[in-house]
C-alpha cells in the first residue's frame, strides 16, 4: 500500500465536499483538488519532473499554491517552500544547494531569478497571488487523469530550510511518513473532523501554515477558509465561521 501523503488526503473526503473557500468567493471542492492537481502533475511531468526531483516554490499564498503542493506529492517530488521575503542572494544559495528541477515564482521576480547562476537549468514558471501565471497556463489543457505515484514511508516529500541562526541554512528533509504522522496525530489530538472549518490565516511557506494547519485539515476532510494573509479585521470577520468538533469539545469539557 502506498504511503504517499496525497493518497491519504484523497481518501479523507467525498469529491463534492468543500475544501477551500476564499474571501473573494473562490471555492474548490475535494474533487476540484484532485482534478486540478492532476492537471498540474501532468504538466510538470511533461516538463521532465520525476520522482525525487525538487520543486522550489516562492509565491504568494493562493489556492493554486495548494494545488501545486498536491501535484508535487502526487509526482513523488520534493516540495521546497521559500519565503517570498528571501533576497535573491539567499535564493541563489537555496537553488545551488537543492538543485530544483522546477522553480515557481511570482511574475515580478521572474527576470531576476532567471539571471541567478544557480537557477539554470531548472524550468522557471510563474504563479501570482491571484492564481495566474505560466504554471496554470501550462496546466490548462493537461489531462485530469493522473495516477498518484506510490511512495514508501521514507520517500522524500518536502525540504524546508532552517532559519540559519547558527550558520548557513540547512535543508531539513521531510518524508511522507513524517508529514502524514504529524498531521494524523494532530487531527486526533485536536479532534478535527470533516464537519469542521479551519480559518487559515498563516503563510504557506511556513511549517505551521503548510504542514500543520493545512495538512491536518486536509487529512480530516475539513473545510479551509483561506485568507491570503493575516489581517486582524478579516480574521474577526470570518472567525464565527470557524468551528471545533462538538464531539471533541464535549470530550474536553468532561475532563
Amino acid at each position: 500500500m502506498s504511503a504517499n501523503l496525497y493518497d491519504l488526503i484523497h481518501q479523507a473526503a467525498p469529491a463534492g465536499a468543500a475544501c477551500i473557500e476564499t474571501p473573494a468567493g473562490e471555492r474548490l471542492s475535494y474533487g476540484d483538488l484532485h482534478r486540478q492537481s492532476a492537471r498540474l502533475a501532468n504538466a510538470l511531468r511533461h516538463m521532465g519532473v520525476v520522482k525525487g526531483d525538487r520543486i522550489a516554490v516562492q509565491v504568494e499564498k493562493s489556492p493554486q499554491a495548494v494545488l501545486l503542493l498536491a501535484a508535487s506529492l502526487r509526482l513523488g517530488a520534493a516540495y521546497l517552500p521559500l519565503n517570498p521575503a528571501y533576497t535573491f542572494a539567499e535564493l541563489d544559495y537555496f537553488f545551488a544547494d537543492a538543485e530544483p528541477r522546477v522553480i515557481v515564482c511570482d511574475p515580478g521576480a521572474q527576470a531576476r531569478i532567471a539571471a541567478l547562476p544557480s537557477a539554470a537549468p531548472a524550468a522557471l514558471l510563474t504563479l501570482d497571488g491571484a492564481g495566474q501565471g505560466s504554471l496554470m497556463a501550462a496546466a490548462q489543457n493537461a489531462g485530469e487523469d493522473f495516477e498518484t505515484l506510490a511512495c514508501a514511508p521514507g520517500d522524500l516529500a518536502a525540504i524546508v530550510y532552517t532559519s540559519g541562526t547558527t550558520g548557513r541554512s540547512k535543508g531539513a528533509m521531510l518524508t511522507h511518513a513524517n508529514l502524514a504522522t504529524n498531521a494524523a496525530t494532530l487531527k486526533e489530538v485536536w479532534g478535527f473532523t470533516a464537519a469542521d472549518t479551519l480559518l487559515h490565516a498563516l503563510p504557506i511557506y511556513h511549517v505551521h501554515g503548510l504542514f500543520v494547519a493545512l495538512n491536518t485539515a486536509l487529512l480530516a476532510g475539513a473545510r479551509l477558509l483561506f485568507l491570503p494573509r493575516f489581517d486582524t479585521q478579516a480574521v474577526l470577520e470570518h472567525l464565527p465561521r470557524a468551528t471545533r468538533s462538538e464531539e471533541h469539545t464535549s470530550e474536553l469539557q468532561s475532563h
